[in-house]
């Protein structure tokens, strides 16, 4: 019994060990490839990657104000519909995003790593990184909503490089764009999802 005691303790000591240097990996591969963006970076395009960065929020909150306006406009039911699924979908988006930021609490990557140039300083957490939750999120829902590849492509070419952005502008480390890609992206089709889901529902207790 005392030697099973301490073969339960032993293997959990190298358990929690494995566990330790791979986190310790992962984080120096992140740092690594946020470094090789960041401090190698072209300093001629610091000027382009803050207006993609600045772009995220205006066309966020302006493509839902443009649909319900024509929408309205024009009676169209099916522009209305999308209007409001797409400000549904910033809602669920604004919520997880700093819902993570405020229970994850991760320091920014200039703050913990003095040699990250960063353009200016924020005062909330790391990760995820809210600019890439919101443009993804956005590029998701034209993508929902007009299915078509001359869409698609400027959306998510638009996306990716506020994400980049992000990086190279050394307000983020890689995972926080990451998972703010996913976030963004999954916040808008579960909108469109839950709308389906209650339009279903709908049917079945009127019928």
């Amino acid at each position: 019994m005392e030697k099973a005691g301490s073969l339960i303790k032993y293997c959990s000591i190298v358990v929690l060990l494995l566990c330790s240097c791979m986190q310790l990996r992962a984080q120096n591969a992140d740092i690594d490839l946020l470094r090789s963006i960041n401090v190698g970076r072209n300093k001629h395009m610091d000027g382009g990657m803050q207006a993609l960065t600045n772009s995220v929020y205006p066309i966020s909150a302006a493509i839902p104000v443009t649909e319900l306006i024509a929408g309205y406009a024009r009676q169209d039911k099916q522009l209305i519909a999308t209007g409001w699924l797409t400000t549904a979908g910033l809602a669920g988006n604004f919520i997880v995003t700093f819902g993570l930021k405020y229970s994850v609490d991760r320091t920014r990557p200039y703050v913990t790593y003095p040699f990250i140039q960063n353009y200016k300083v924020n005062k909330d957490a790391s990760f995820p990184s809210g600019h890439t939750s919101f443009a993804f999120n956005t590029a998701t829902s034209l993508v929902q909503a007009f299915p078509r590849w001359y869409v698609a492509v400027p959306a998510y070419a638009w996306a990716a490089s506020v994400g980049y952005s992000r990086m190279y502008l050394g307000m983020h480390y890689p995972t926080d764009v990451l998972a703010g890609a996913l976030i963004g992206a999954g916040t808008s089709i579960l909108a469109v999802k839950g709308n389906q889901w209650l339009k279903k529902h709908k049917k079945k207790h009127i019928g």
